[in-house]
């Protein structure tokens, strides 16, 4: 088979059949009488070999050896070619999210869309400082979502700081930061949640109440000590649960004091103080946490419950109680 019938058949244009000669990675088996490359059925098999491995992405050197080298190993080469196409892959999504955001700006010339580019690649720097500054100058000129992409991956306190000042000056960003709410690594978890606990509007507070039955308690304490700030009853349980977890317990029993803005909801804490109290799976230490929360309550119900601990066999509890008493002028 001559070489224009060979690259008929192969679609293979018989300059490139003839690089391949020059490169050793096929070569005719045979000539004519007048000179002309003769190519055997097994030659036409091995150019397209030569095609499939070069669709598969691997350099001509690479299609060579994994031809003729005896001790090539397919699965090493394989690998390599999963791991570079991962990587293109993903320098080519960045490029896309970075246009995206670029578009999302409405840039009305080559200036704008220069300054939104600097930002972005600003925002991705090595340097913490450069990136506190792309923050702190961004809130106008760059899509939230990129604002709430670098916070999620933040880890300098100082930037992601600034990065969430950011965010709440722009009101937006939830969705994405919702999605770092059900991350599989926890730093970003902690990251979406402290986000969101700085941004107004409804759409930050609704998911702020979903993240209170969070698997995840640093996120559902997060959650609960805004909303409790905010005087949200729906944070009283989690609040309650920190104190005897000893998480953040103080800022916790704080917040219930918060609540317990009026006697129904003042009783209703007191009541869920006191029944952990007698929970007889509470430690000592997580009840005389708990007694020292009564502290900040008021009302009748929280005043007896002192009054009923005055006795507890706990003498630490029992002591905290009687003082506790005295300072509400009960005892």
């Amino acid at each position: 088979m001559l070489i224009g019938e060979v690259a008929r058949r192969s679609g293979v244009s018989a300059r490139m059949l003839r690089h391949y000669e020059s490169l050793g990675l096929v070569r005719p088996s045979g000539r004519t009488g007048s000179g002309y490359r003769e190519y055997s059925g097994e030659d036409v098999r091995r150019i397209f070999h030569i095609e499939s491995l070069r669709a598969m992405g691997l350099s001509l050197r690479e299609i060579g050896r994994a031809l003729d080298d005896p001790g090539f190993t397919p699965a090493d080469l394989v690998d390599d070619l999963i791991r570079r196409t991962r990587e293109r892959i993903a320098a080519e999504t960045e490029l896309l999210i970075r246009l995206d955001r670029v578009h999302a700006t409405d840039p009305a010339g080559w200036e704008d869309v220069l300054q939104v580019l600097a930002l972005l690649r600003a925002l991705g720097s090595t340097s913490a400082g450069t990136r506190q500054r792309a923050a702190l100058a961004s809130v106008d000129e760059v899509p939230v979502e990129a604002l709430a992409q670098a916070a999620l991956g933040e880890g300098d306190p100082y930037v992601a700081g600034a990065l969430r000042w950011a965010l709440s000056r722009s009101g937006g960003g939830a969705a994405l930061l919702a999605e770092g709410l059900g991350s599989p690594v926890a730093a970003v978890r902690e990251r979406a949640v402290r986000a969101l606990a700085e941004m107004p509007g409804r759409e930050a507070a609704t998911l702020l109440r979903d993240a209170l039955v969070s698997p995840d308690a640093v996120v559902r304490g997060r959650a609960a000590l805004t909303l409790g700030a905010r005087g949200e009853a729906a944070a009283i349980p989690v609040l309650v649960d920190m104190i005897v977890a000893g998480s953040n317990d103080t800022d916790a029993a704080d917040a219930l004091s918060v609540l317990a803005g009026d006697d129904a909801a003042a009783d209703r804490i007191a009541s869920l103080l006191v029944g952990r109290i007698g929970d007889g799976t509470t430690g000592q230490p997580a009840r005389g946490r708990l007694t020292q929360a009564l502290a900040g309550i008021p009302g009748a119900t929280a005043s007896r419950a002192l009054a009923d601990l005055v006795g507890d066999a706990d003498r630490a509890v029992a002591l905290t109680a009687a003082y506790l008493l005295r300072l509400r002028g009960d005892g």
